[in-house]
């Protein structure tokens, strides 16, 4: 579900634990999320007593394939990856959640265990749902449901989105298409500079492409000395956004 960002402004800092989770407001961030921003304070209330909140370090798994999912998740802060392991056990990384977006919401009404696995890509304060406060809130208003299908349906279109990519786009395309989305960029003005900084690292983002880490590489040098781009570690400076697009192209 691609839940706008709440503001941070539910967590309390303190000199002692920077990131003070006994004073998290739980029902107003609850709220901040589009599912449940229609629900009243009682029922957001009796949401909260069925979520837990947990710091994570980085690496440090959600859960992995196999087993039970009772709760869907909600990343408050850091990075989450999603991946899938082949038999020979090379990664493929399928989805990158940031802050203020959930996961596992639909394999969360099956009753069958995780088919994929989670990760910690930094520190992460991560908020689970337990599905049985999610059935009684959906039991009471239908509207929790109706709301929870239609953040469903926009990942798989998203997913399928990838999908398709994948299929008929070369690795310099998915590339670029990934630079030009990033939100500094649309919001940009034509002849700007605009920086975008990745929030993975190369390797994370050449599996989420569906990329060699080396080809992902050769691409990024490509576009260096075509004079389109300038890379700085993650940073990667945009100097010929309409340029970039027009390379892209069949």
């Amino acid at each position: 579900m691609n839940a706008a960002c709440p503001d941070n402004g539910f967590l309390a800092m303190s000199e002692s634990d920077p990131l003070d989770l006994s004073a998290f407001d739980l029902p107003g961030y609850l709220a901040a999320l589009p599912v449940f921003s229609d629900l009243s304070r009682p029922e957001l209330d009796r949401l909260a007593a069925g979520c837990t909140l947990k710091r994570l370090a980085r690496g440090e798994a959600i859960f992995r394939v196999g087993q039970a999912c009772n709760e869907f998740h909600v990343t408050v802060t850091g990075q989450v990856k999603l991946f899938a392991l082949s038999p020979s056990g090379a990664e493929k990384v399928i989805e990158i959640v940031g802050p203020g977006h959930s996961f596992a919401e639909a394999l969360m009404f099956t009753d069958r265990p995780y088919i994929i696995n989670a990760q910690t890509l930094t520190e992460t304060l991560l908020l689970s749902v337990s599905k049985k406060a999610v059935i009684g809130e959906i039991e009471a208003d239908s509207r929790v449901a109706l709301r929870m299908l239609a953040g469903v349906s926009r990942r798989l279109h998203g997913l399928v989105q990838d999908v398709q990519a994948n299929a008929l786009d070369s690795g310099m395309q998915r590339v670029i298409g990934y630079l030009l989305r990033d939100p500094q960029v649309q919001d940009g003005h034509s002849g700007e500079v605009v920086t975008v900084s990745l929030p993975v690292s190369k390797a994370t983002l050449a599996s989420r492409l569906s990329l060699t880490p080396e080809y992902f590489s050769r691409v990024l040098h490509e576009l260096e000395v075509a004079h389109l781009i300038e890379v700085d570690k993650r940073d990667i400076r945009i100097l010929d956004a309409p340029g970039l697009a027009r390379y892209a192209a069949p």
